[in-house]
């Protein structure tokens, strides 16, 4: 089968496409013909083997798992033992092993069916951005009546956040470009902050005095975030990639218990049946952020689009 892999560490230049085996058919798993995958910066972090650290995991000088993706939607091909929720013929989203490629293996606990009047690429848009928006949501507590920022807010992760926290009756502040703030507006966002004229945390406007922050974007220091946000409030440090080449991300984090002042949580997102079940589209609460798709031999293209926030919302590949 065709899938993108990269074969070493590096940028964009390292993604091709090639034939590689197909994946076996384990107990609990299905198969899974992919007719679209989800983008998201994890895959910049496994392509570029970044922070350095990660690579005790994922492969010290080169990748040990070639094929890249995780979210994934399609139709269930094959059914391993013990399968009882599909079949084959099931039109399918949610996590899976490898979904940058013609097929893919899932646990069948991490899929969901595809929702009624749902492509498969709106479906491929929502997985990891959907449940890692509600898990970092989670991590504040109830929102109802307060004021919440979320930065990174017209990116994958952000877009889903911005319409979790609206339906939840928070009051959502957008950080994010000004060429994204009617996008973020329709999500559902109160306020939108332009980041590169305004500073989210001048405390000079009561409106900048935040009962909680979602971070996804990670470009301000922690202690400027201690002066924008009002006591007892919650700073959810959700993941950036202009952090240091060996800790990355982790190295914020690990400042958190040192800066007096302020309660943050790292945030950990983990695939889980249950959070993709609740993100699930076609509820109400939540609509795709899709708007861009790419094919597999433009896997580069739409990475380097991600890195440089080109599209609000998400990218998905397509065969």
């Amino acid at each position: 089968m065709r899938a993108v892999v990269r074969r070493e560490y590096g940028d964009t230049s390292v993604l091709h496409v090639e034939d590689v085996a197909e994946p076996a058919l384990e107990p609990g798993h299905v198969i899974i013909d992919v007719a679209a995958a989800g983008v998201n910066m994890a895959e910049w972090h496994l392509m570029a083997g970044r922070p350095s650290v990660a690579r005790l995991a994922l492969g010290i000088r080169r990748p040990k798992l070639p094929v890249l993706g995780q979210d994934v939607a399609g139709v269930v091909s094959d059914v391993g033992e013990g399968v009882t929720r599909f079949a084959v013929g099931d039109a399918v989203f949610g996590s899976a092993k490898g979904s940058w490629a013609e097929r893919a293996a899932a646990n069948a606990d991490l899929l969901q069916p595809l929702p009624p009047a749902t492509s498969f690429e709106q479906a491929a848009a929502v997985p990891m951005s959907g449940y890692t928006a509600l898990q970092a949501l989670r991590a504040v507590g109830d929102v109802e009546g307060r004021s919440v920022a979320i930065t990174g807010a017209g990116g994958g992760v952000g877009s889903y956040a911005v319409q979790l926290a609206a339906a939840r009756g928070a009051h959502v502040t957008a950080v994010c470009s000004a060429a994204k703030a009617e996008f973020v507006r329709d999500l559902g966002a109160h306020e939108v902050i332009d980041y590169t004229t305004t500073d989210p945390t001048d405390p000079g406007r009561a409106t900048r005095h935040f009962d909680a922050v979602l971070d996804f974007a990670g470009g301000l220091p922690l202690t400027r975030w201690r002066r924008g946000i009002t006591p007892g409030g919650r700073l959810v440090l959700g993941g950036a990639e202009n952090g240091g080449p060996v800790l990355g991300p982790l190295a914020r984090s690990l400042q958190a218990p040192f800066t007096r002042g302020l309660k943050a949580t790292t945030l950990v997102a983990t695939s889980n049946g249950d959070d993709i079940a609740a993100v699930a589209l076609g509820g109400g609460t939540l609509r795709s952020t899709r708007t861009a798709t790419y094919t597999f031999a433009q896997a580069a293209q739409a990475v380097d689009a991600l890195c440089a926030a080109i599209h609000p919302g998400k990218i998905v590949l397509v065969p």
